[in-house]
């Protein structure tokens, strides 16, 4: 729920209400989205608040669903996982009950990053890490072709990652 007072802009109730943060909000999420560890001190300083100013703001903007949460981004070959692979999947019958058998089963292949329903030639696409192609082939053949309702899969390895990020521009 939204504070009306007039004199400052408030922090949006919902994520698409991208227009009710101010330029402070705005700076703490970008700073955030740098380096979630940054101390509230340094934040402050960077945004040129109070150090409680500052925490108040990124205590309101957790509450209100713009921070999801805070994790850490490990390096893939530091952990020998140096394999990214795309999976368009397609599945045998387009309906709710197939999906969410799909995507309750997506959620628990090793190494799935992301699994997302999509529009066009796939029904979903996944994104996998693994070791190695051989890996990934005891992973496809022991787990990815096995999914509930899959008709096809087209995979897709990643030669040279461009760009990987998590940072949203805001």
């Amino acid at each position: 729920m939204r504070n009306s007072s007039p004199t400052r802009k408030k922090i949006a109730s919902t994520e698409n209400d991208l227009e009710a943060l101010d330029r402070i909000d705005r700076n703490i999420l970008k700073a955030l989205q740098e380096d979630a560890t940054t101390t509230n001190a340094a934040l402050a300083e960077r945004v040129h608040l109070s150090p409680a100013a500052t925490l108040r703001r990124v205590e309101k903007l957790r509450k209100a669903g713009y921070v999801r949460r805070t994790v850490a981004v490990l390096d893939p070959a530091r952990l020998d996982m140096t394999t990214l692979v795309i999976v368009g999947v397609v599945l045998d019958r387009s309906t709710p009950s197939s999906f969410g058998e799909f995507e309750t089963a997506a959620k628990d292949i090793p190494g799935c990053l992301e699994c997302h329903l999509v529009a066009g030639e796939f029904d979903y696409v996944l994104m996998l890490r693994t070791r190695d192609i051989a890996h990934f082939n005891r992973l496809h053949a022991d787990v990815v072709i096995g999914l509930p309702g899959v008709r096809q899969i087209r995979t897709f390895f990643v030669l040279k990652e461009i760009l990987s990020t998590t940072a949203l521009p805001i």
